[in-house]
């Protein structure tokens, strides 16, 4: 295609091109061109195939810092041996941390329903444990039907949370290189139902009213956890207005299994 020769022919003077390039950004430019220039030497950067730390040692300088989880004192370099082993942490991170939002919300529940309350929080965080917190969203490392991401690492942006697609088109490919990495920890995984106006409220309030019937654990586990209710959106498309959507009324309790006595 003519994209493909273009794209083969550009490739092929790759060098000579970051070479001019350079010597543009050394002299004085107008904002709009200088911007444009960086960009092409940042893509130019890119080194999307490399996988373990000694093929892109620059991917792993810095701090292990997330806006996720606590920050720790080490690097990136000491923890992990490849990318797709740290954005697994990422996307656990992530998760865990709404786990702790859960749990941290217990002091709101009535006093009368927080043993049950406790009880539907170490259930979901068994199943967490058992899935590993769903670090295979991000790993690209993993079967198709359980990442968001391609094969290569590119991630794209789901639109916001009353949209079915981006309008922008957002793109992005954290394993390409460490400034990508660190862009991608501004996108966010949006509950479509809020978490904190709906999802944790309306649990409490279940089990606080549930006389005798069984809260449907599993359906607020997956409106918490999962890609039932979670997308990922780039910063600009996560809109942080009221979603104004409720749980499903009808899922919230379930019927208790009977066991029928043998006369």
């Amino acid at each position: 295609s003519d994209v493909g020769q273009f794209l083969a022919a550009f490739h092929s003077q790759r060098d000579a091109v970051v070479e001019a390039a350079q010597k543009l950004l050394s002299g004085d430019l107008a904002p709009q061109r200088q911007k444009l220039l960086v960009d092409l030497l940042h893509n130019l950067d890119e080194n999307i195939l490399a996988e373990d730390k000694e093929e892109d040692k620059k991917w792993f300088e810095g701090k292990l810092c997330l806006v996720y989880a606590r920050p720790f004192k080490d690097s990136l370099e000491s923890r992990f041996k490849n990318k797709s082993s740290y954005m697994r942490y990422s996307c656990e991170s992530r998760i865990r941390s709404y786990m702790k939002e859960v749990s941290g919300f217990i002091s709101n529940v009535h006093p009368t329903a927080r043993d049950a309350y406790k009880r539907i929080i170490d259930l979901m965080l068994d199943k967490l444990k058992s899935v590993k917190y769903n670090g295979c969203y991000f790993d690209r490392r993993e079967e198709e039907a359980v990442r968001l991401c391609t094969v290569e690492g590119w991630f794209s942006c789901q639109g916001p949370f009353d949209r079915d697609y981006c309008p922008c088109k957002h793109s992005i490919n954290p394993y390409s290189n460490r400034e990508s990495r660190i862009l991608f920890s501004t996108w966010n995984l949006d509950h479509i139902i809020e978490k904190k106006r709906t999802v944790v409220p309306e649990l409490a309030e279940a089990v606080k009213t549930r006389d005798g019937r069984e809260v449907n654990w599993e359906y607020f586990y997956q409106l918490l956890f999962t890609l039932d209710n979670l997308k990922l959106v780039h910063i600009a498309c996560h809109k942080k207005t009221n979603h104004n959507l409720s749980c499903d009324k009808t899922k919230i309790y379930r019927k208790r299994k009977q066991t029928h006595k043998i006369s």
